[in-house]
């Protein structure tokens, strides 16, 4: 078994990609999904009502009608703070300390992303963005990668150098979690095109 590990600028992109992994076969139990709780809230129109309390109907009211995504729910995992997230993935990350390489960092470590990825991807999630990771077979690696890298992830390279240029050098657990403006709220709202889905 791989764990593949993608992180998306808006929660469409990775619903989408949710979507898409289920239709080819891939059980929600080996998915996991951590979205930035506050932009999903302005984004989607979600009242939970607690930062972090279970919230019955989170899944239903982010489009999720069956799989993974019907059962997402809201946690506080350290150094994201409230999430809205399902999976094994984000329950490890709640149970873990935030210190060293534990929290959500020493989580995707444990699942195979380097070190240097997880920091990114941990940080990008914070900022607004929303992680997706799936555990699948080997020798359907490679096709479901492709399938997840149809909605246009982020490529860690490429935002670890616009981290850096901001005097960023890694995913700091005490940091506040990102509130969106206005405007990113509306930008965040535009309609999203990508290409015609795969099959």
């Amino acid at each position: 078994m791989k764990t593949i590990t993608r992180v998306y600028d808006s929660y469409n992109q990775a619903r989408q990609a949710v979507a898409d992994l289920e239709n080819e076969g891939v059980r929600p139990a080996d998915i996991n999904l951590i979205a930035n709780k506050y932009v999903c809230e302005e984004t989607e129109g979600l009242d939970s009502g607690g930062a972090t309390a279970p919230s019955a109907g989170v899944g239903a009211a982010l489009g999720g009608t069956a799989g993974l995504l019907a059962g997402l729910g809201i946690l506080a995992i350290p150094g994201l703070g409230p999430v809205i997230a399902a999976g094994a993935l984000a329950a490890t990350a709640v149970g873990a300390a935030a210190g060293a390489l534990g929290g959500v960092i020493g989580a995707l470590v444990s699942a195979g992303v380097a070190e240097p990825e997880a920091h990114v991807y941990c940080e990008a999630v914070r900022r607004g963005g929303t992680m997706v990771s799936a555990r699948v077979h080997n020798d359907n690696a490679e096709h479901l990668a492709e399938v997840m890298s149809h909605y246009h992830p982020i490529d860690a390279s490429s935002r670890f150098a616009d981290y850096r240029r901001e005097g960023w050098t890694k995913f700091d657990p005490k940091a506040e979690p990102y509130v969106p403006s206005r405007a990113d709220v509306d930008r965040m709202r535009e309609p999203y095109s990508w290409e015609k889905p795969l099959g």
